[in-house]
């Protein structure tokens, strides 16, 4: 059985969702100590997060980065208020897509089971670039003796820039592949995971590879090009 952990505050939400998750043999788990939110999740290791915005100590893009620091679990942001704003900083904080209160619980279903099956995406052989090695299953770069760590969302493009591989892929395709077109998900959202991407490629000299093609979209460069 899957665990989702609810980081939120709200009972009768929690109270919602929980029973939903179970219904769909899923196991919620609910923070308990609001001041050790990162190190809960941690602890339980959960499939999943879910993440309200406001919360009793540090809000939740502080807590999305602290966890980020420690795990690759792929985040979903619970958000009220401003929703372009919210996804801008939930995103540059580490989250994976977002929903807005109030939400169905079909809408939050399909979200969390998109989000797991892109995490489980496994190819029977690791996709390389530039002599490093990318696992889906894990979500790892590696080359030589260095290993990073991508999030789902960053494992996920980087897996769509390495299956077309020196071709063009535009933004709206890349945005259509990772969040189905999301009504509030714009360019200014992509442009914060691919820069999360490059830094990340960065740590094992491999900044270079991805490329932005101005008005057009990005490519990854074959290795004789880089």
């Amino acid at each position: 059985m899957e665990t989702i952990m609810l980081v939120e505050d709200d009972q009768q939400i929690i109270a919602n969702v929980s029973q939903t998750l179970q219904k769909w043999q899923y196991e919620p788990v609910v923070v308990k100590d609001w001041t050790k939110v990162a190190e809960e999740v941690t602890e339980n290791q959960p499939d999943l997060v879910l993440c309200d915005i406001t919360l009793p100590t540090f809000d939740g893009f502080y807590w999305i980065q602290e966890v980020r620091k420690k795990s690759p679990v792929p985040i979903i942001v619970i958000s009220a208020a401003d929703i372009d704003a919210n996804v801008m900083h939930a995103v540059s904080a580490g989250a994976d897509d977002y929903i807005m209160k109030p939400f169905s619980g079909a809408v939050l279903l399909a979200k969390i089971q998109a989000l797991l099956r892109r995490n489980k995406l496994q190819r029977s052989q690791p996709l390389a670039l530039a002599g490093a090695s990318f696992n889906s299953l894990t979500n790892e770069l590696a080359k030589g003796g260095g290993v990073v760590q991508l999030t789902p969302t960053e494992g996920a493009m980087l897996q769509i820039l390495l299956l077309q591989r020196g071709q063009v892929v535009s933004k709206r395709e890349i945005l259509e592949l990772l969040w189905q077109g999301g009504k509030y998900l714009n360019e200014n959202t992509l442009n914060v995971n691919v820069s999360r991407l490059r830094g990340k490629l960065h740590q094992l000299g491999l900044d270079q590879y991805l490329v932005t093609e101005r008005g057009l979209g990005y490519r990854l460069l074959a290795d004789q090009e880089g």
